[in-house]
């Protein structure tokens, strides 16, 4: 089995472009190729040069050696062997093994990916998670954007899926896979219903209203295969013997006795975080971003990546933008949305989040992102000062109170102001287009107010800076038309559980995983990370060590 690298072809190449062009490379017949699969597909949108796609691909062919010695010199660069890794769960529950089952707390990314593998490998995995089904949790939220009445443990943060169910589903991440976990990840989402080509794009994404079909799927497979699922079901305290974890407490005044827990909690579990300090759990502050979504016309996105007269079989573009400021920080786009929405993305009465949200044709006609300034413990902790150490839940603190001002600023509704306004520091006046635009471009109640005075001066002039950069890259960026909703807070876990070379916690038999531990960023990484602890939990369960397989 042939790669081949740098398959370049127009944006509008028919079926049979592909396998033409890689019999071209190769110097072959289109029948010598017995099969062609696509292992990466990126575009190509250079300023004053056509749009093109570039793949990778590759090929099984029927007399490999002959056309290999065909291939001339020049071309050969671009054309090496390929072999597929193939991912194995290192571990096996035999039929007659005595155990407790394992308990995962939580079922966003990180604790059904864990509880997949564990399930399959026989280990019986029992999952709870204090919201509800996706079906009862899309109701909920969307009755909150509606009325504005929140249901603390279902909403954006909290039910099945976890917090990336109401995104764009984005599934790109930066992680290496050289055990094939990602390709693991993207496999099964495909048998549960997502589209084949999340496999190969450069930027896949699934959107909100597909994850509602996958994720509900991917649960069902677990339990066919032996897993359990319980949900309106939070953890509440945990229990210990000799040192050890022994059990734990559930909201409903359950004890489930466990010697083997993994903690997929989410970002946002600020309460249980609150109960893991008191345990006595080792646990430290970390750096997290915070900052605004910012709205505008997807079509000035579109002219401005791809160039005029793009064609619309391209959708919706996205961007990703970053600066680094003379005060030594960043400021930078995150989880941009194409063709989304910002949505309320609150979890605590009194406090107001936003997030961003695609569905899978990303069709709203408005682009947003997230454009956020990166804060460390010592920019938001009171415990500062040489040898200093923030309190570990310091950073919570910090965004519960841009939250509450967010509250205050919108009134309970999502706070959106021009940028123009913002820069200057004065509230923007809703006129009736502004007001249609806004609203068009939200999914929850709106107020035009004073987003800026959420932050922190020093915060708010870096993300008026950034924004101004941005402008030079994206013309129109800090346009009239740009619109800022506050507050996004929630870009990472403020919190990291400190876990040992064998993925567990300071209580042994509890093992921290996903993104509210602080170990992942995004539905991709959360995932595969899932798995990863679901390996060091089986060789646990099995009276193993991490050490004793490649992790």
């Amino acid at each position: 089995m042939l790669q081949i690298n740098e398959i370049k072809l127009p944006v509008n190449h028919d079926g049979n472009a592909l396998l033409l062009k890689a019999a071209h490379i190769l110097h072959a017949d289109r029948n010598e190729i017995k099969e062609l699969k696509i292992l990466r597909r990126s575009l190509e949108a250079r300023k004053g040069e056509k749009l093109s796609y570039v793949y990778s691909a590759a090929v099984t062919l029927k007399k490999e050696d002959a056309v290999l010695k065909r291939i001339p010199s020049r071309l050969k660069a671009k054309i090496r062997k390929y072999e597929p890794s193939v991912y194995r769960f290192p571990y096996t529950a035999g039929e007659d093994a005595v155990f407790q089952r394992p308990v995962i707390i939580g079922a966003g990314p990180a604790g059904l990916f864990c509880a997949w593998e564990l399930a399959r490998a026989g280990f019986r995995p029992l999952v709870i998670e204090r919201g509800k089904t996706a079906a009862e949790r899309k109701a909920d939220v969307e009755e909150f954007w509606k009325t504005g009445v929140l249901k603390p443990d279902s909403n954006v943060q909290f039910g099945e899926g976890g917090a990336g169910t109401f995104s764009d589903g984005k599934l790109n991440t930066q992680v290496g896979d050289r055990m094939g976990r990602k390709a693991e990840v993207l496999s099964i989402f495909i048998r549960n219903g997502a589209a084949e080509n999340i496999a190969y794009d450069a930027k896949p994404h699934l959107g909100t209203d597909v994850l509602m079909k996958v994720i509900p799927s991917i649960r069902n497979e677990i339990i066919a295969m032996g897993g359990e699922f319980r949900f309106r079901t939070a953890c509440t305290a945990l229990e210990t013997e000799n040192g050890r974890l022994s059990a734990v407490i559930t909201s409903e005044g359950e004890r489930i006795p466990a010697d083997c827990a993994v903690l997929a909690i989410g970002h946002s579990a600020r309460d249980t975080f609150q109960m893991l300090y008191d345990e006595g759990l080792s646990m430290e502050a970390k750096a997290f971003a915070v900052g605004v979504r910012i709205s505008h016309p997807q079509e000035l996105i579109n002219a401005n990546q791809w160039g005029e007269g793009y064609p619309e079989s391209l959708g919706s573009a996205s961007y990703n933008l970053a600066v680094q400021l003379e005060d030594g920080r960043g400021v930078y786009s995150f989880c941009m949305c194409p063709g989304g929405y910002v949505v309320n993305a609150s979890s605590e009465e009194g406090m107001l989040a936003v997030n961003g949200m695609s569905y899978s044709g990303r069709s709203s006609g408005r682009a947003n992102s997230a454009i956020v300034v990166t804060v460390a413990p010592e920019d938001y902790s009171s415990e500062t000062g040489s040898g200093a150490k923030a309190h570990p839940l310091s950073g919570i603190l910090f965004q519960r109170d841009l939250e509450k001002k967010a509250y205050e600023a919108g009134r309970g509704c999502i706070p959106v102001q021009l940028f123009s306004d913002f820069e200057k520091g004065i509230p923007s006046v809703p006129a009736e287009g502004l007001v249609n635009m806004a609203e068009a471009s939200a999914k929850g109640r709106i107020l035009f107010g004073n987003v800026r005075g959420i932050f922190p001066e020093r915060l708010a002039e870096d993300l008026t800076e950034g924004i101004r950069r941005f402008d030079g890259k994206i013309a129109g960026f800090a346009g009239k038309d740009t619109l800022v909703y506050g507050v996004e807070s929630r870009t990472s876990s403020p919190v990291r559980i400190l876990r040992d070379e064998n993925l567990e916690s300071s209580l042994p038999g509890l093992f921290p995983c996903g993104e509210g531990a602080g170990y992942a960023g995004g539905i991709i990484s959360a995932a595969m990370d899932g798995i990863r602890t679901a390996e060091a939990a089986a060789a646990k369960i099995s009276g193993l060590v991490c050490g004793t397989h490649p992790c």
